[in-house]
């Protein structure tokens, strides 16, 4: 039998917005929660359902009307000390560790983690989602890292996956072998 997964990015927040890196603690804003209510019943009924820990999967997830349970794995890339900050903080206070960590998927954020090691962590929680539907409310990250492993994608390619807010990307397989249909928008936009 074939395991059947979408993988949700949550609805759009201040966090998104301001180019923050995610701290977990920052939720959508009414136009998201919004949006995605007007997204009700375009997932897959009678799916098992899995979040990323944090408040803007789990806030989605309730917007979709989905009940789900938190998987640790499917947590964000860690930013370390970079969490909470915008962007354009960290880049004014730390260029050049900036510039690596989005140059080379070896480097790790201060006191973080690389983008190798999040794609490795999210590959191995892959390999174990079973057979039948499974619909995970997801970060953007971790719908790039997904991608990443089931297309042996080097991992030099994940800053040059976009991920919108608020869409569905799903992968089928067995075996190891993954077929992937890309970012449709919920509610049919």
């Amino acid at each position: 039998m074939t395991s059947r997964l979408v993988l949700v990015s949550p609805a759009i927040g201040p966090a998104l917005r301001e180019a923050r890196f995610y701290d977990g603690s920052s939720s959508v804003d009414v136009a998201g929660a919004a949006r995605a209510r007007a997204a009700v019943g375009a997932l897959p009924e009678g799916a098992r359902v899995v979040l990323s820990p944090g408040a803007r999967c789990r806030d989605t997830a309730e917007a979709l009307g989905l009940r789900g349970v938190a998987a640790a794995e499917l947590a964000p890339l860690d930013a370390g000390r970079w969490r909470g900050r915008t962007l354009a903080e960290v880049g004014a206070a730390e260029a050049e560790a900036l510039a690596r960590w989005l140059a080379d998927p070896e480097y790790a954020a201060p006191g973080g983690e690389s983008v190798r090691q999040v794609c490795a962590r999210v590959g191995r929680w892959l390999e174990s989602v079973p057979e039948g539907r499974t619909v995970a409310l997801v970060e953007p990250e971790v719908v790039r890292a997904a991608v990443i492993h089931a297309l042996s994608l080097p991992a030099g390619t994940f800053w040059r996956l976009d991920v919108a807010p608020l869409t569905a990307t799903e992968l089928s397989g067995r075996a190891g072998r993954w077929n992937l249909r890309l970012g449709r928008a919920l509610g049919g936009e």
